[in-house]
């Protein structure tokens, strides 16, 4: 189920009833329910007989063990009651919205399953050594065919509960599932790169601007004093006009062996 927490699915949503009673987990929790039904009932109207058919005492049909048939009938009320339980817990567990809560709801049905299922293991073992014990007389006879449901429908829960107790953890293995936090802003490739954010009209424009470095205005900076331009100190103008007039003025004066030579030539004329 995508987008599913532990199998169902985002918090709030409608359940559908016939869906609901189509699931695997739905069907098999009624055949539970069911089969606990059989085997307990089985064992309160028929597996308590008269010894000889004429004794008023009841005894229990399974070798006369009262703790086989109690024990029965015990196992049978708990997998009843606890197959309605969980048929609620299921139909409103898409209402969970913790995750926390769903991941223990889960976690009760596997354990729940999972010792079930070991309970009606005893059950099935002890109710058949019994019987192979009991030693049959006219008022087991009449019982017979309920201490056989009960044995073969003890068996029948072994198989429901494990069942139960695998969908459970599979479930439980399926976790969170990501794609509930999903956004649809992100690309599927995970080479692919980020979406840049929109301009005004819609459409990403190439050009950039950039400053050219070094460079005044005519208006700016008109005092003539000195200002930074990034990591560098850029004179005005004036100064500059300056430094080049200061230059052609000293390179038009004559050097000290200008004025030598000068002087050298004028004494041999």
């Amino acid at each position: 189920m995508e987008g599913a927490s532990f199998g169902a699915g985002r918090a709030g949503g409608a359940v559908d009833p016939l869906d609901f009673l189509k699931q695997p987990q739905t069907i098999l929790r009624a055949t539970a329910w069911i089969f606990s039904i059989v085997v307990f009932g089985s064992i309160v109207n028929e597996c308590y007989v008269n010894k000889d058919g004429t004794d008023p005492e009841l005894h229990c049909i399974f070798n006369e063990n009262e703790s086989a048939c109690s024990y029965g009938i015990a196992i049978g009320i708990i997998a009843f009651f606890g197959c309605i339980f969980f048929l609620v817990v299921d139909l409103q567990f898409q209402q969970i919205s913790s995750v926390k809560d769903r991941k223990r709801a889960v976690l009760l049905d596997l354990g729940f399953s999972g010792f079930l299922s070991f309970l009606w293991f005893v059950a099935f073992c002890f109710l058949a050594n019994q019987w192979q014990r009991t030693t049959m007389s006219k008022g087991a006879s009449q019982g017979a065919d309920a201490a056989r449901a009960a044995i073969a429908f003890s068996f029948f829960s072994i198989i429901v509960w494990v069942a139960l107790a695998l969908k459970a953890l599979q479930r439980y293995r399926l976790g969170t599932d990501m794609s509930l936090f999903a956004t649809d802003q992100f690309a599927t490739d995970p080479n692919a790169a980020y979406p840049g954010y929109p301009t005004g009209s819609g459409i990403e424009s190439t050009e950039t601007y950039q400053s050219p470095p070094f460079t005044e205005t005519s208006d700016a900076n008109p005092k003539g004093e000195h200002r930074e331009q990034g990591n560098c100190i850029v004179r005005p103008r004036r100064a500059e006009h300056l430094e080049e007039t200061y230059s052609s003025t000293v390179s038009s004066q004559p050097t000290s062996w200008e004025l030598t030579y000068l002087l050298t030539q004028k004494k041999i004329n």
